[in-house]
C-alpha cells in the first residue's frame, strides 16, 4: 500500500514534545526495533526537541519507517527556520554550546544514529537527519548505484495521503512512479494505490506504455496525475512520460532541465499519442519529482553544497521552503552515484 512516507509533527510547543517522542517510539515499536534501539531513538528525539526549544521559535519533525537490506529503520528529520549554525562541524563536538549547557546534543545524536547528516545556513535554518536501524546496515562498497529518497506528507488534518510513490527494480532497469490522486483523502489514496498496483504488475520498461496500462486499470477511481521515470542500467539513460502536473526536474553539474508533461488525467482522459523523453545520466545524474502540493519555482542556488549531503537533505529543504500546506505534499530525490 502506498501512503505518506512520513508523519509530520509540529514542534513549536514544548508541552507537545513528550507526545512527539511517544508517537515516534510507537512507530518504531511497530517496526520491530529492539528495546535498546528504542531507548536510543528516544534520546535522539529528545535532543532534537531540546535544540528546537533552545534556538527556534518554530520547528517540525518528520518521522517515517523504511526497510533496507531486510531490516527496518526509522528516519527522523528535524526542520527549523531558526538562526542557523555558522560552523556545523564545530558544533558537533562535545562541550561546544552557545547556551551555556553541556553541549552534548548534536554529538549525541550523531553517535546514536546509524546515519546522520546536518545541513544549515545562517539566517535560513537547519535540517537534521537521523536514521536508526533495527540492525546495523551492511556497508558494501559500490552496492547502491542509485539512491531513492522520498518524502510524502498527507494534507494537514487527513489520515491518509492522496499522493503515492512506488518504484521497482530489475536487473536491467529501475522504474519510479509518483501519482497524485485527484483531491485528497481516502478516495484520492485509493486512486494512487490502484495506480501503484498496476505500475508494479506491468512487465515492460516503457514509461509511456506503463501509463497506458495504469490508465486502463484505474478508470473506476477518481483518477490521478502521474509521472513515470525509468533508468536503463545498461545505456545509463533516463526515460520519462508524465500526464498532468507532476513536476520533474533533472539536474546535472551546473545545469538542469524541467521535463514537460502531457495534459490529461490518468483514468479519465489521456493523449492518443505520447512519447518518452530521454536524458543521458552523464548530463543529469539526479532528479526531483514533486506533486502540486509543492511550489515548483525551486532555486537550486538557494542550497549551496547540498549535493555533498544525503539526498534526503535536498528533499527536506525543498519541502521546508516550498510546501503549500493545504494539500498532500511529495518530494522525491533520486541520485545516481
Amino acid at each position: 500500500m502506498v501512503d505518506a512516507t512520513h508523519i509530520s509533527f509540529n514542534a513549536n510547543d514544548r508541552s507537545y514534545f513528550s507526545l512527539i517522542k511517544k508517537e515516534i517510539r510507537l512507530m518504531a515499536t511497530e517496526a520491530g526495533l529492539s528495546p535498546a534501539r528504542l531507548n536510543e531513538l528516544d534520546l535522539i528525539v529528545s535532543e532534537m526537541t531540546s535544540n528546537l526549544f533552545k534556538y527556534c521559535s518554530d520547528g517540525e519533525i518528520l518521522a517515517g519507517v523504511f526497510s533496507a537490506d531486510g531490516t527496518n529503520y526509522v528516519e527522523v528529520i528535524c526542520i527549523d527556520n531558526g538562526p542557523g549554525i555558522l560552523n556545523p562541524t564545530k558544533m558537533m563536538k562535545d562541550g561546544i554550546s552557545t547556551t551555556n549547557t553541556l553541549g552534548h546534543g548534536l554529538g549525541s545524536i550523531n553517535r546514536l544514529s546509524d546515519a546522520f547528516d546536518l545541513y544549515s545556513q545562517v539566517g535560513w535554518g537547519s535540517i537534521l537527519l537521523s536514521r536508526v536501524y533495527n540492525k546495523p546496515p551492511k556497508k558494501t562498497a559500490g552496492k547502491e548505484n542509485i539512491i531513492i529518497r522520498p518524502i510524502v506528507i498527507s494534507k494537514p488534518g487527513e489520515k491518509t495521503s492522496g499522493d503515492g510513490f512506488a518504484y521497482k527494480t530489475t536487473s536491467r532497469y529501475i522504474k519510479l512512479m509518483l501519482a497524485d490522486g485527484l483531491g485528497h483523502g481516502p478516495e484520492a489514496n485509493k486512486a494512487a494505490n490502484e495506480a501503484a498496483a498496476a505500475f508494479r504488475i506491468f512487465p515492460d520498461y516503457s514509461p509511456t506504455e506503463t501509463l497506458r496500462f495504469i490508465h486502463s486499470s484505474i478508470k473506476k477511481t477518481r483518477g490521478a496525475v502521474i509521472n513515470v521515470v525509468g533508468y536503463d542500467l545498461e545505456s545509463k539513460t533516463w526515460a520519462s512520460t508524465g500526464i498532468g502536473n507532476i513536476f520533474l526536474r533533472l539536474i546535472g553539474p551546473g545545469t538542469f532541465k524541467n521535463h514537460m508533461s502531457y495534459n490529461g488525467i490518468v483514468g479519465h482522459n489521456i493523449p492518443n499519442t505520447m512519447n518518452e523523453q530521454y536524458y543521458k545520466a552523464d548530463q543529469f545524474n539526479q532528479l526531483i519529482l514533486c506533486s502540486d502540493g509543492i511550489k515548483t519555482r525551486i532555486e537550486q542556488s538557494r542550497y549551496p553544497l547540498v549535493q555533498k549531503y544525503d539526498p534526503t537533505i535536498l528533499a527536506a529543504a525543498i519541502y521546508k521552503d516550498h510546501a503549500r500546506r493545504n494539500d498532500d505534499m511529495s518530494v522525491v530525490v533520486v541520485k545516481i552515484k
